[in-house]
């Protein structure tokens, strides 16, 4: 597409349309973590990163080939590319590995916390100020986060796939904090997707012969719940992202992050009846309220 076309395409705010498609994104991403417990009868939680990876970056890579998307010039994001795939695939092999190990609610309120994580970071390496606003906003995700961890539902296995799960979100922060210190923040979205996704395939080989029997019990049910995960969620929700970020305002877009850890938890009750206590639901709020906190300021930022 055209400079002069995407000029046209461009909004000054976020629409009712892209709204719409905001909250089918984020309930999809929160049925990935329902995918994924779904997907562990058939096969170890390393496997399936290293599947999810590879069959969603095929599917990608036959996207940018059929739009005619460039992703083997010279442009000086090797370097980084490689540096962000390996904290991409550790990410993830926290994820999936702690997913196993606790409930998609927990899971999914841990995970949530990169943005405050970015925060911190963002202060002392982007020069990013931390105003009054966003202090709160950070007060408000630790209490939250200091409330899942005082919910022992589970004991000491649990406790493992928590602290599994805040690892993801503090290496999901690094990842985007190496971004914006590099060149990477000027390559296209499809190639830095597909750094990240060559990076998690090819961390999780190496950590695979450390991990179970790859595969368990490869079924149909757990299966269609890995391919759901490559191909819906990697290779067409992802490029649907990159696609309203090309047209709408990052910084209105990131508003609807709350809604995340929403239908997280809410998602593991109703399909995969896991239990559901007080301390989560407060927990729930202290983050969504901490997160629109954190991305109202944003929304003063000219849009990029």
């Amino acid at each position: 597409m055209s400079g002069a076309t995407d000029a046209l395409d461009r909004r000054d705010a976020v629409d009712m349309a892209a709204a719409a498609i905001m909250v089918g994104l984020t309930f999809s991403w929160s049925l990935n973590y329902v995918a994924a417990k779904i997907s562990y009868a058939g096969y170890d939680p390393v496997f399936l990163s290293i599947a999810r990876s590879i069959i969603g970056g095929f599917c990608v890579f036959l996207w940018c080939r059929w739009r005619g998307i460039a992703l083997f010039t010279r442009d000086g994001t090797l370097l980084a590319g490689i540096a962000v795939g390996v904290l991409f695939g550790i990410e993830f092999l926290c994820l999936y590995v702690g997913l196993e190990h606790t409930t998609v609610a927990r899971n999914t309120l841990l995970l949530n916390t990169m943005p405050f994580w970015m925060l911190i970071g963002g202060h002392f390496l982007l020069g990013e100020q931390i105003t009054m606003l966003k202090f709160l906003g950070l007060l408000l995700a630790f209490a939250g986060l200091a409330t899942v961890f005082s919910d022992k539902l589970g004991g000491g296995d649990m406790l493992f796939g928590d602290l599994l799960s805040l690892g993801s979100g503090f290496f999901w922060a690094w990842t985007n904090i190496l971004i914006k210190r590099s060149k990477l923040v000027e390559a296209s979205a499809e190639k830095l997707l597909l750094y990240q996704l060559a990076g998690a395939a090819i961390v999780g080989i190496l950590v695979l012969p450390l991990a179970g029997p790859p595969v368990r019990d490869p079924s149909l049910l757990p299966t269609l719940a890995l391919l759901f995960q490559a191909i819906y969620i990697v290779a067409f929700t992802y490029v649907l992202w990159f696609w309203l970020l090309r047209r709408y305002p990052a910084s209105g877009l990131s508003s609807f992050t709350f809604l995340s850890p929403v239908f997280g938890v809410l998602c593991g009750a109703i399909i995969l009846n896991e239990p559901l206590t007080i301390r989560i639901f407060l927990a729930l709020g202290l983050i969504a309220a901490g997160l629109i906190m954190v991305n109202r300021q944003a929304r003063k930022l000219t849009p990029v």
